[in-house]
């Protein structure tokens, strides 16, 4: 059960207006009455109420839950509860609460849990010295996005050195279930130079937070970090919501002129979320049941990342690919949307290569911006060498493959395993940006060159394993 002083209506900027005024704009209350409830969406008549206005619906024995306005059937609302319904019956009262969903956001809630609405989770008061925001905002103009030119330190070798990101820059994280998105997105969390980090947990099971929270957050990552949480069992509304409240969190922080690290798990239980009112509001199914909102939704979300004159949101988006099929809609929909995409590879996984990245299926849009001539040179000629060896791996894996046939292939078996050595990471550890570019330098030796796509690998000495081993950050265990 709510309280339904939990939601306050607007403050007025102006301290001079009169406060009778206000007493009676607070007074006045627009109400109607359930009309019809079949599955996850609520029918009122008798008031009028815009797209996306937070009500508040009272049964007969007292309980008291919240609805959001997903539609319209003729001149009537439908409503998706944010809450369970408890003991609802046609004719109960609704009262509109407010247009749109506010949150309390700030500095101090760093170190915190909250849920959809911002309301702590842990047991703990909400902070005195938050400002309110609305959860669902308009992008950044276009026009007033500055260049994304400054890479951002995740602390992973792997993502540093050959898939790049900057600050500002959006990302997708595709895997299947199983492979290790979680632990990859905590070691992005304690391994990132961010001032703050908001963490969003839409759609999980409910002992994965605390999981998460204690194993691959950890106490380090989690002090600077504010977590959203709506689980699994929490209505679609609700877990909808809970994206926005993350993304409204990153930026208020941002437009405190600090660099934000977004984390959202999942964005596809986001658009399952989304299917789920979009149906329940009438919409026609597409494409594997999605219906049209859904691809609407998800720009909308994503474009509100990015970087501003103030502060930049770093984002990344965890993107579940049902069957291990990459080309599924939402997926499809994303890798167009976002500046790069990570895959994380079942069969690299398997063989215990963590993190499991496949690095000649994933994609950093903005690398060749951020980084040195000589560092993307390093990145080209060990990508070369990863995928000359694929290419040959079955004649090499059946001995088929006879050395000194080819030059870049003797070159890519040599660079196999120190390469390898060197894309594996415990997730524990944290290697520095310019150390893991300066280590990858050496191992691959490359040599400044005009083109760093046409180096030619078959010039490049491969380095020994014992090098690679001797290299600071390196385990060889």
């Amino acid at each position: 059960m709510t309280n339904p002083v939990d939601f306050e209506p607007p403050v007025l900027p102006d301290p001079n207006v009169n406060r009778t005024l206000i007493q009676q704009a607070i007074a006045f209350e627009v109400r109607g009455r359930v009309s019809a409830v079949a599955g996850e969406s609520v029918e009122i008549e008798g008031m009028t109420a815009a797209i996306g206005s937070i009500c508040e619906l009272k049964s007969q024995d007292g309980a008291i839950s919240r609805a959001r306005v997903i539609g319209f059937r003729g001149v009537r609302p439908i409503l998706a509860p944010l809450e369970r319904l408890n003991a609802l019956a046609a004719g109960d009262s609704v009262r509109l609460v407010d247009t749109t969903l506010k949150l309390r956001v700030g500095p101090s809630l760093c170190g915190r849990v909250i849920d959809a609405f911002g309301k702590p989770v842990d047991g703990k008061p909400l902070p005195k010295d938050l400002m309110r925001v609305d959860a669902e905002q308009e992008p950044p103009e276009s026009l007033k996005r500055p260049a994304i030119d400054q890479p951002l330190q995740t602390g992973i070798r792997a993502i540093d050195t050959m898939l790049t990101c900057g600050r500002g820059q959006r990302l997708g994280i595709f895997a299947g279930s199983g492979v290790g998105k979680s632990t990859l997105l905590g070691m992005l969390a304690r391994g990132s130079n961010a001032d703050r980090i908001v963490i969003g947990m839409v759609g999980e099971r409910g002992r994965e937070v605390q999981e998460f929270l204690n194993r691959a957050l950890g106490d380090a990552g989690f002090a600077r970090s504010v977590v959203v949480v709506a689980t699994s069992d929490r209505p679609a509304a609700q877990r909808v919501s809970a994206a926005w409240t993350a993304t409204a969190i990153a930026e208020a922080f941002r437009d405190q002129g600090e660099n934000v690290l977004l984390l959202l798990d999942s964005v596809t239980r986001f658009a399952m979320a989304q299917r789920e009112l979009g149906l329940a509001a009438g919409e026609p199914p597409t494409t594997r049941g999605y219906p049209p909102s859904v691809f609407n939704v998800l720009p909308r979300l994503v474009e509100r990342a990015g970087r501003t004159e103030q502060g930049s949101i770093t984002a990344f988006y965890t993107v579940l690919v049902e069957g291990d099929d990459h080309n599924e809609p939402i997926a499809d929909a994303l890798r167009g949307l976002l500046d790069g995409h990570f895959v994380l590879s079942r069969d690299l996984a398997a063989k215990a290569h963590w993190p499991p990245i496949d690095i000649l299926h994933s994609l950093s849009r903005l690398q060749p911006h951020l980084v040195s001539r000589e560092a993307l040179q390093s990145a080209a000629i060990a990508r070369q060498h990863l995928s000359e060896y694929q290419r040959h791996a079955d004649l090499i894996s059946i001995g088929a493959y006879r050395q000194g046939s080819d030059p870049r292939v003797d070159a890519a078996i040599a660079m196999r395993e120190p390469l390898n050595l060197f894309l594996r990471q415990e997730a524990t550890q944290i290697t520095k940006l310019e150390d893991s570019n300066r280590m990858l330098s050496q191992l691959v030796g490359a040599q400044t060159a005009p083109n760093p796509a046409n180096v030619n690998v078959a010039t490049q000495p491969p380095a020994s394993v014992s090098a690679v081993g001797e290299s600071p950050g390196i385990s060889t265990s």
